[in-house]
């Protein structure tokens, strides 16, 4: 029997399909089946995504979790409302650690200053053509010096900050409003573990 690990998948060929701001590959592959065997020689495209890291940010003096809200093509062209509420998140640059980046892009989204940081949880955004691995956090902010507007021109971002209370966040949930994988992970984690979190930062 072939054991099923990475080492034991050939790769026959690898052909580039497109490159600019994203860039997919085909790869023309065989891997060991639950039989024992090797599959036949299959095709996948794979965009090529890197790592992103994004923060759910929680304020525990005024019990209040903080948001941003953007346009996102993907849900327009899904025939969806395409601004979205999510969590602050972004790409993880040579060099950096997905907290370091957790950090910074609660700087430039929101405004906001993270104290504390917990990690929340390391998945794959969507495994069957994109290489993306999402890094997960839980930041303490002062949601009361949070910006109003925020985001990078040269990045053409155009971000609303939208503050909301812990039951107005649980309510939403409950509601279908949050329709992103990180948010509705971050809220999930959150309303399970707010009271061990509390603790952990020394709240009652």
């Amino acid at each position: 029997m072939i054991e099923r690990k990475r080492e034991n998948i050939q790769i026959i060929k690898k052909t580039p399909l497109y490159e600019k701001f994203f860039k997919v590959d085909e790869y023309l592959l065989k891997f060991p089946l639950y039989n024992g065997g090797m599959s036949p020689l299959i095709s996948r495209e794979v965009m090529t995504r890197g790592k992103a890291a994004g923060v759910l940010l929680y304020d525990p003096d005024m019990e209040r979790l903080v948001f941003v809200e953007q346009i996102r093509a993907g849900a327009f062209v899904a025939g969806e409302h395409p601004w979205l509420l999510e969590c602050v998140a972004g790409m993880i640059d040579s060099g950096e650690t997905p907290q370091e980046v957790a950090v910074r892009e609660a700087k430039e989204e929101a405004g906001a200053d993270v104290s504390d940081i917990e990690p929340i949880a390391e998945y794959f955004s969507s495994p069957g053509g994109c290489s993306e691995k999402f890094f997960l956090f839980c930041g303490r902010v002062d949601s009361k010096h949070v910006a109003s507007y925020a985001g990078l021109p040269s990045e053409n971002e155009d971000i609303r900050i939208v503050v909301l209370s812990v039951e107005e966040t649980e309510k939403m949930l409950a509601q279908g409003k949050f329709n992103t994988a990180l948010s509705i992970i971050a809220v999930q984690w959150f309303l399970m573990n707010k009271e061990n979190l509390r603790k952990k930062w020394g709240m009652s």
